[in-house]
């Protein structure tokens, strides 16, 4: 579940397209989540006329007792998909009881497996989700006893397009933009960083890149990133299709980019029965749903067709949504940290990437943890991730190894 299958994203629909099953489904179109009950969450009709990270509301959440010291406020953006459509958004702003107006703001973006729109971090805070509380709850109790708010951005937007990288890069930097602007919040002249693993360090990275460019007056001293899967159209290249246990997962991820990229995506379409069936189970589930439902199954028991597998604009999608491939570079320092061993993303695109990032000037820490597992590697670099962070909000000059 660590690596939220965002590194698999790809590899599933490449996989889902290129099997042959035996019964024809019917031309099945996208399956959209079902969406959240609480009007908070639903769109203005005036959205188009508002500027992206432009408030459009804000509520004050009940206390959580698992942050005793923080403050709970839900803030509602103007967005964009990934057709620059607008769309609205959410973040989750925790302040610490002794905060000071112009204290650093972390943007945290947690790791969100699922297709739901309740898998979402404002959702799972009060749903108790122990995959969110047991794994968050310390590192950011940490963060708030230093005095730093931290934004946890729901990373998938409102249609959950889960495996949608670039994506969630982008709602992240809204999400900075609009806690900035929200006055009660006292971060107005904040210095603002960022933190993530995993499909959280995707989303991570990508708003790092994407910063000089789409939100270049954020004042971002920093980003942290580990165990990032860099390019997902290598990794479409060379898994394979058995069945496996996780196999949910990516199924989940492949789903989310067809509801993001529809018409070059249309896997619905090429599903038989069972692969509707296994679609249809999990389409509004989080972690524990997606993965039953696609548990021991494999791209092979669920296509009818493998008329994707040679269409451009399959590829093109994938390398869209691939950070190696994208030719922006963050103008902020770099700390990145993964296992060399990692039997889930290719560190050689790491590597690849990393090496660029300095090639045009970038400051880029880079540590390695020799641990066989992928989850494993982000408890072990937290720690020194935090403390690299507090050094830029310190203004420390920020070391590099390049």
């Amino acid at each position: 579940m660590g690596i939220s299958v965002r590194a698999l994203a790809f590899a599933a629909v490449i996989g889902v397209c290129a099997a042959s099953g035996t019964h024809s489904a019917s031309g099945s179109p996208p399956v959209y989540p079902i969406p959240d009950p609480d009007p908070f969450y639903a769109a203005p009709a005036d959205i188009a006329a508002a500027d992206p990270g432009a408030v459009l509301a804000v509520r004050v959440q009940e206390p959580l007792p698992y942050f005793p010291t923080a403050t709970v406020t839900l803030v509602k953006f103007r967005s964009a998909d990934s057709h620059g459509r607008p769309i609205a958004a959410t973040t989750t702003i925790l302040t610490p009881r002794d905060h000071r107006p112009g204290a650093p703001l972390l943007s945290y973006q947690h790791i969100i497996n699922g297709l739901g729109t309740q898998c979402a971090v404002s959702r799972a805070l009060y749903a108790y989700d122990p995959n969110l509380l047991y794994r968050a709850v310390p590192l950011l109790n940490t963060m708030l006893l230093r005095g730093w708010s931290i934004a946890l951005p729901d990373h998938l937007g409102p249609n959950a397009a889960y495996g949608a990288a670039r994506l969630g890069g982008q709602l992240t930097l809204d999400g900075i933009r609009a806690a900035t602007r929200v006055p009660e919040l006292g971060l107005a002249d904040s210095p603002a960083a960022l933190l993530g693993y995993s499909g959280g360090g995707m989303a991570t990275g990508w708003a790092a890149a994407l910063a000089p460019r789409y939100a270049p007056e954020l004042r971002l001293v920093g980003a942290a990133q580990g165990g990032v899967p860099m390019n997902i159209t290598t990794m479409a290249r060379t898994l394979g299709l058995a069945p496996h246990p996780m196999f949910g997962l990516a199924m989940a991820a492949a789903l989310g980019l067809e509801r993001e990229y529809p018409d070059r995506l249309p896997i619905s379409a090429q599903l038989n029965d069972t692969g509707l069936a296994v679609r249809d189970a999990m389409a509004n589930g989080c972690t524990v749903e997606v993965i039953a439902a696609g548990a021991m199954h494999s791209a092979a028991d669920l296509a009818s067709t493998v008329s994707l597998i040679d269409d451009p604009r399959v590829w093109e999608v994938s390398d869209a949504n691939s950070l190696e491939l994208f030719d922006g570079v963050p103008t902020m320092p770099v700390f990145e940290w993964h296992t060399p061993i990692d039997p889930l993303i290719p560190v050689d695109a790491i590597d690849r990437t990393t090496r660029r990032y300095c090639a045009a000037g970038t400051p880029v820490r880079s540590e390695l943890y020799p641990s066989p597992d992928h989850l494993a590697t982000a408890v072990l670099g937290f720690p020194s991730a935090v403390d690299w962070l507090d050094a830029r909000f310190r203004g420390e000059p920020a070391p590099s190894n390049c």
